[in-house]
Order: C-alpha cells, then sequence, then structure tokens
C-alpha cells in the first residue's frame, strides 16, 4: 500500500506493538522513533524522537485488561508530546476503548466514565479518535473531535462463512447487542435470536429468557467483548438446553479475557472462538481454539483513505 502523501509520522505505544507493525508494514512506512518509560515512581515519560512540526501524526495504543487506567494515561502523554511539538493533526487509534461499559448512570452518584475518558483524550490534544466497535453508538457523542467507529463485521462474517457450519443461526446474549448481531444475520442470510440477561451485580449475569428458536441449529454467539466471559458460557449452556447443537460458536470483536474468562472458556469447549487482534491475546488462552482476524488492513486503509482525502465509511459501512 502506497500512500501520496508521506508527511505522516506513525506512533506505537506499549499496548500492542504487533498490531503497530503490522499496520506500519501494510502502509509500507516505519514506526517512528518514540522513548517510553517509566520512572521509579511509576510516573511516565514520553519522548518523540523523530519531528512532527506541520505533519499528522498517527498514534496505536490499545487499552488492555488489568492495565486499563495505565495504558489511557500513556495515550494522553503522547498526545500531549504530539501537539506540544506543532504536529498538525493527532489522530489517536485505539482499537479497544476502556470504560466504554461505564457511559451512563445505573445508580445514584456513579460516574460516566466513558465520558470522563472521552474528554480527556481530547484535552490532552487529540485531533480525531478512530476507534472499533464502541459498546454503544452514541459514546461518539461524548467527544469533541470527529470519531471513526468502525466495525469489524465484515471480516468476521467472511471468517463465519469459512466455518461451513450446518443451519447457523446467530444468537445476541443480551437484547443491548441484538442490532449488532441483526446486521451479522441478514450479511449471513440467516435467523436471529436473543437472550435475555439480567445484572444482580458487575460481571455477573443471568439469563432469564431466549426469543427465537434454536432447536436443531449451530448457534453462533455475537458479542462485542467478551471480559470474563459468564455471559456467553451461561448462554452457551442455556442454547443447548433449548435444544441447539452442541458445536456451538463465538465470535467477539473484543477478547478482554479477563479474571476467570480463560478457564471459563476452557471449559465450555466452544467449536470454535472468532476474535479480532484489538488487543493482545491473555497468556494462557493457545489452547481455546481461538481464530484470529486481524484488524491491521482496515485500520491501514482507513489511514490512508485519512491522508488522501477519502471517504472512511465506506470501508466498513
Amino acid at each position: 500500500m502506497e500512500i501520496t502523501d508521506k508527511k505522516f509520522r506513525l506512533f506505537a505505544g506499549n499496548t500492542h506493538p504487533k498490531l503497530a507493525q503490522e499496520i506500519a508494514d501494510i502502509l509500507d512506512t516505519p514506526l517512528s522513533a518514540i522513548t517510553l518509560k517509566k520512572f521509579s515512581c511509576g510516573e511516565i515519560f514520553v519522548n518523540l524522537e523523530e519531528t512532527v512540526r506541520g505533519r499528522d501524526v498517527f498514534i496505536i495504543n490499545t487499552i488492555n485488561r488489568e492495565t486499563v487506567s495505565e495504558d489511557f494515561m500513556e495515550t494522553f502523554i503522547m498526545c500531549d508530546a504530539a501537539k506540544r511539538s506543532f504536529a498538525e493533526r493527532v489522530h489517536v487509534i485505539i482499537p479497544h476503548f476502556g470504560y466504554a461499559r461505564q457511559d451512563k448512570i445505573h445508580d445514584a452518584r456513579e460516574s460516566i466514565s466513558a465520558k470522563l475518558m472521552a474528554g480527556l483524550l481530547t484535552k490532552s490534544g487529540a485531533d480525531h479518535v478512530i476507534t472499533l466497535h464502541l459498546h454503544a453508538d452514541q459514546i461518539q457523542a461524548f467527544f469533541d473531535v470527529p470519531v471513526d467507529n468502525l466495525s469489524p463485521k465484515r471480516m468476521l462474517v467472511d471468517k463465519i462463512k469459512e466455518q461451513n457450519l450446518e443451519n447457523p443461526i446467530i444468537v445476541s446474549p443480551d437484547a443491548g447487542g441484538a442490532k449488532y448481531a441483526k446486521k451479522i444475520a441478514d450479511m449471513l442470510g440467516v435467523e436471529l435470536a436473543i437472550l435475555h440477561k439480567s445484572r444482580p451485580a458487575h460481571n455477573q449475569a443471568v439469563l432469564t429468557h431466549l426469543i427465537g428458536n434454536v432447536e436443531g441449529k449451530t448457534a453462533i454467539l455475537v458479542d462485542d467483548m467478551v471480559d470474563t466471559a459468564g455471559s456467553v458460557v451461561g448462554a452457551k449452556e442455556a442454547l443447548i438446553k433449548a435444544g441447539a447443537n452442541k458445536e456451538l460458536c463465538l465470535v467477539t470483536t473484543h477478547p478482554v479475557f479477563s479474571g476467570p474468562a480463560v478457564d471459563r472458556l476452557r471449559e465450555a469447549k466452544f467449536h470454535k472462538i472468532i476474535a479480532t487482534n484489538s488487543m493482545p491475546l491473555p497468556k494462557g488462552s493457545e489452547d481455546l481454539n481461538i481464530e484470529v482476524v486481524s484488524v491491521a488492513p482496515l485500520i491501514a486503509n482507513v489511514i490512508q483513505n485519512v491522508m488522501e482525502k477519502r471517504s472512511v465509511s465506506k470501508l466498513f459501512f
């Protein structure tokens, strides 16, 4: 891939160097030199080792499990360094946007942390945010700068088709994800089923109803993210009780896989897990039969279109 206007810099944070390098390779451009380190007290230090004056700067840094707040802080400081070095525009690429589930007040006196992170990112110098499959589309309104909320559905649908599953049906593990799951089902030309769940506490889910007929069908659970895996494992059990084939598949954009997730998924023995590389997989997940769909080509195409002032939405809508 060749970009006619080479007046840009591509910097990678510490959170996902493999994805950043893959994007750089597709663009046929090197990652720009940067120093990222911690002082003994825990403070983060950033130094951009190449001039960015008058250039577009793209910062690639996802938000990982267990280091969510630290990853955001590193990103903020990278933005600040670019802005103070007279970058023309700062484009922040955050494939997995942490805190996205805290997008509204559920109980009195809660913070809307997704709005706070959006504000801090803008304040630190971001002129444009590129992210992947936000937990809720409305989060884009939290930003005072343009946001490209990329969708991986085309790539995920292609990977599902490769599985040649018998009598498939798409299943959303909750009502909130039904809209996205319906788009996947329509692209595949199959039916949709929806599970309803309630949450008595954080990271806990209780499944109560199933809308749709899954008897004798191969269920494909589609969720934007899998965190502790309690919801999807409970959904698998409910679907089998409802008559679905035992060879269930799980499709997710963000493989957060925190806490007991890896053990739960191992015990659940999904026929196949399909996930993007929006964040690195955790250690110990090597035996989970995961097929990783790289989002590097999509992001590289977005960077190219931004630099050449062409439409970005046509790449994923």
